[in-house]
């Protein structure tokens, strides 16, 4: 009898052990949202646009590979379109060709979830991937602002590059834009020129930061840069996108 009560002591023990452990790694796993686009149309132009692949690319595995669980939303659920240029080699990345051949995660995306599905408590923090498309459907989507006025508001970082600070441009918090007085960056005004599109985007998102009160800095065009004030993440252009889900996974680290 000794021997029996002995041995259920361990096993409930044991149980207790494992259980415990399960919990710890749950409450420690961290857990970010990406928000992509759904648009994929270049103006008027008849060109197709949609997200930048190494702006998703390379912050996805910089976050995967450190053990973050990542999901993935859009506006209209589903597969979000992937800006055609983003996909020539000359663009070409180690991030990017991983991304062609990661079938695991090429299926994830053909199977986004819908912005209005998205409850932000599930989430630890926030990040969108740039490309042109977030100019035409992000920037004026009620849940994709009402969202980051949520993750603001509690406390948790917003992290966003290339174009995709655009999204900011009617986000609000507490009456005033989020962005004002704030130290920001993106795809800046010379680097839209270069691209030949100042004429065909909606709004120019350097002049539309400002406009709003924000503190807008860059360097070179081209050269990777990101800025941190406080929860806002913000980076200049493509090169940026590691240097932003470095900065996004120091803060998530910060927060134990």
């Amino acid at each position: 009898m000794k021997k029996i009560a002995l041995f259920a002591v361990v096993a409930l023990t044991t149980s207790c052990i494992t259980v415990t452990a399960q919990k710890l790694n749950k409450t420690s796993m961290k857990k970010v949202l990406f928000i992509v686009t759904s648009h994929d149309k270049l103006g008027n132009t008849g060109e197709k646009t949609g997200f930048w692949t190494e702006e998703f690319a390379a912050p996805y595995y910089e976050l995967l590979d450190k053990g973050v669980v990542i999901d993935i939303a859009t506006p209209l659920g589903g597969q979000p379109p992937i800006d055609p240029k983003s996909t020539d080699p000359s663009a070409a990345t180690p991030d990017t060709k991983r991304f062609d051949s990661d079938t695991e995660l090429l299926a994830k995306l053909k199977n986004t979830l819908k912005l209005v599905d998205i409850n932000e408590s599930d989430y630890d923090a926030v990040f969108y991937p740039g490309g042109h498309g977030p100019l035409w459907d992000l920037v004026n989507d009620k849940n994709s602002s009402a969202l980051i006025e949520a993750f603001y508001t509690n406390n948790k970082p917003v992290a966003f590059v290339c174009h995709s600070p655009a999204v900011l441009k009617n986000v609000k918090v507490n009456g005033e834009f989020l962005v004002k007085g704030k130290k920001v960056t993106g795809f800046s005004n010379t680097e839209e020129a270069a691209v030949g599109l100042t004429d065909i985007v909606p709004f120019l998102l350097e002049d539309a930061l400002q406009e709003n009160g924000a503190i807008y800095s860059k360097v070179a065009d081209w050269n990777p840069y990101a800025v941190v004030d406080g929860l806002l993440i913000t980076g200049q252009n493509p090169a940026s996108s590691k240097l932003v889900a470095e900065k996004l996974l120091n803060q998530l680290n910060s927060k134990k």
